[in-house]
């Protein structure tokens, strides 16, 4: 067998996300004909017919399907391969993924001054885009909260948070100086919209004790969404105690909460990556954004 043509594969994997090659050659700003010759000529090269068209429309066959997950790895792997490449091409610098609320102001400025030919830029990371972020080579290090995967990264423990229950202020345990899990099992909590299933158990602390879920409260897409759901008093919330750094809505209440383990603030960057930028990071972040009385 040839070897495979990746503008074809590109072309398939199309095909295969529409089923219907007129759609599929519109975003791909192909006349349909050229599409179907290339569908064709990588059949040829996999030596499979990987589509069939009947009445009912375009289907993926046996071997199509099977053909399918490799395709999209080979895309991915080739797309990352580009990144890399680039990355290494561009001027001597490095950047620096954070997250919401996670202050990296004082590890950048202390890299700044002792590299200050290297460019240093920092870029914002949404709710868990840390992973993805870095093995895109979108950032090289990142400041972030587990839990996230972190196959492919390595990660270097730097602080840890309090966790705290966000209530509406007219809610029964607003006027708690701390709460228990036990003291809010039967409240529903806000959960995310397909979220990591390692982050979900997280922040609803799932499994219950009884083995069971959480109840479940509004599905919401952003932060602000979740502190709307729970001034509202549709849900009641898990957060960080970072939450407070920025001053906490007049119609929200954040307590305390005891008997949960707190959150953990990593810093972490592509496995293997020793840099020297990234390694200096790693150093003035372990000093500067670690607890008060880490040594240098």
């Amino acid at each position: 067998m040839e070897d495979l043509d990746l503008r074809l594969v590109h072309a398939f994997t199309v095909v295969a996300e529409y089923l219907h090659f007129g759609r599929a050659a519109e975003e791909l700003h192909l006349a349909q004909p050229a599409l179907s010759r290339q569908i064709r000529r990588l059949e040829d090269q996999v030596g499979a017919r990987l589509f069939a068209r009947d009445t009912r429309g375009t289907h993926l066959t046996a071997a199509g399907a099977a053909f399918r997950p490799g395709a999209r790895e080979a895309l991915g792997a080739a797309r990352a391969a580009g990144a890399a490449a680039r990355a290494l091409d561009r001027p001597v610098g490095i950047v620096v993924g954070y997250e919401g609320a996670l202050r990296v102001t004082t590890a950048v400025r202390a890299l700044r001054g002792a590299h200050p030919d290297a460019e240093v830029r920092t870029r914002h990371l949404g709710p868990g885009e840390p992973r993805a972020a870095l093995l895109e080579h979108r950032v090289d290090v990142a400041v972030a909260r587990l839990p996230f995967p972190t196959d492919g990264l390595d990660v270097h423990p730097l602080s840890e948070e309090p966790r705290v229950l966000l209530v509406a202020r007219d809610h029964r345990l607003a006027d708690h100086a701390s709460v228990r899990p036990a003291d809010f099992a039967d409240e529903p909590l806000a959960r995310l919209a397909d979220p990591d299933p390692d982050f979900a158990a997280f922040w609803r602390l799932e499994p219950r004790p009884d083995g069971g879920p959480a109840p479940a409260g509004p599905v919401v897409e952003t932060p602000e969404d979740r502190l709307e759901v729970v001034a509202g008093g549709e849900a009641v919330a898990l957060a960080t105690a970072a939450v407070l750094d920025g001053g906490l809505r007049p119609d929200l209440v954040a307590v305390a909460v005891e008997g949960v383990e707190p959150v953990r603030v990593v810093l972490a960057h592509r496995a293997g990556d020793r840099r020297e930028l990234v390694t200096a990071f790693a150093r003035v972040a372990a000093t500067l954004l670690g607890p008060p009385g880490r040594p240098a």
